[in-house]
């Protein structure tokens, strides 16, 4: 892991209100130093200590500020990555594994320790991944097009591959009810080049899809979205969100309807900050129902993740050096974010708890 974050930011003679200071994360800004080059932060563990609060976790409305910890740092806690995503946390084994897209690996770091080391490969070029309340884990793989459960002696089983006889494009992330059902995205990026999976046709419209815990039949449940991608239910179960990293670049809700199907899709929070319009990839519920989600394409002062109030406010933000592209909770008080970005793993402490074990 290097010891430094080498990007550099250009500072400017033009001096910014406390509000764009903040909004634009800069942790160290030299108010005298006009043009000087200065170095980013950095993140990694043997890093110099940021002086607390943590400038790079922004309240924005006064109801994020009971969740900012004031002691608290933004740590990198591995790096290396072509392109991470799909954080899932496993509380028995206390660890958390992530994917690396490109690498076709799967990835686990140890919280007793921090080390970390490659748990699968080749791992279909997974994507998203989720535990069920089982304790096996749910995998989507962008290269086999299909949705997989590993079982306790290290099977695979496969649990969606085809829809109506014509294969899955390329599963993307994954979340379980309680009932046992696993919801899931199909986008069809993996399938869209080489690098993240084996480029083909996509098949079938973009939707959302139900796998029946029992049959393990697969029922669509909205292809109302351009391009669905993170998904996750409120704490009550009662709506689901998912992120368009398409033509909507948002969030939209949907009501969940005796557990099985959707209605009344809308709008939930549009990604748009200002004249920056970057995409929601990974979402997660906290126990308050906000939605925690991750956010990247435009650079410095929007890329890290977005905080959403259950009514559709943006409330806060965690700045990274990096394009966010998931989230899940974690730890053993569910209270620690854990954010994939681009070629790295992060983590936070927040006084939000998850709302769902992975």
């Amino acid at each position: 892991m290097p010891a430094a974050d080498h990007r550099i930011s250009k500072v400017t003679a033009a001096q910014p209100s406390r509000r764009s200071f903040l909004a634009g994360g800069f942790a160290a800004f030299a108010a005298a130093a006009c043009g000087k080059l200065l170095p980013a932060r950095d993140y990694g563990p043997n890093a110099e200590p940021v002086r607390y609060p943590d400038p790079d976790i922004v309240v924005l409305e006064p109801a994020f500020a009971k969740y900012k910890i004031g002691n608290t740092p933004i740590r990198r806690l591995h790096t290396g990555c072509l392109w991470a995503e799909g954080p899932a946390w496993n509380g028995v084994g206390k660890y958390l594994v992530w994917s690396d897209i490109p690498n076709d690996i799967q990835l686990r770091w140890l919280d007793d320790d921090g080390h970390v080391s490659t748990i699968r490969h080749p791992a279909g070029n997974s994507n998203g991944n989720t535990f069920d309340y089982q304790g096996r884990q749910i995998s989507c793989e962008h290269g086999n097009r299909q949705v997989v459960r590993y079982e306790y002696d290290g099977a695979k089983t496969v649990l969606a591959a085809k829809f109506e006889g014509k294969r899955l494009n390329a599963p993307n992330d994954a979340v379980v009810h309680p009932n046992g059902d696993i919801w899931f995205t199909d986008p069809g990026y993996g399938s869209m080049m080489h690098y993240e999976g084996n480029k083909g046709d996509l098949e079938l419209k973009e939707a959302v899809y139900r796998i029946d815990a029992k049959s393990l039949k697969i029922a669509k449940v909205t292809d109302e979205i351009d391009k669905p991608n993170g998904l996750c239910f409120s704490p009550d179960y009662k709506k689901l969100y998912v992120a368009d990293s398409g033509s909507g670049k948002n969030i939209k809700v949907w009501d969940v309807v005796d557990q099985k199907s959707l209605e009344g899709g809308k709008e939930f929070a549009a990604m748009k900050l200002g004249d920056k319009h970057g995409i929601a990839d990974g979402i997660r519920c906290d126990t308050d129902g906000n939605v925690w989600a991750s956010a990247g394409w435009v650079g410095d002062g929007f890329d890290g993740v977005h905080v959403f109030s259950p009514e559709g406010q943006r409330i806060g933000q965690i700045l990274l050096p990096e394009i966010g592209s998931n989230v899940c909770f974690g730890g053993r008080k569910r209270n620690r974010l854990f954010i994939t970005a681009g070629q790295s793993l992060y983590a936070v402490y927040v006084e939000a708890i998850g709302a769902h074990i992975a």
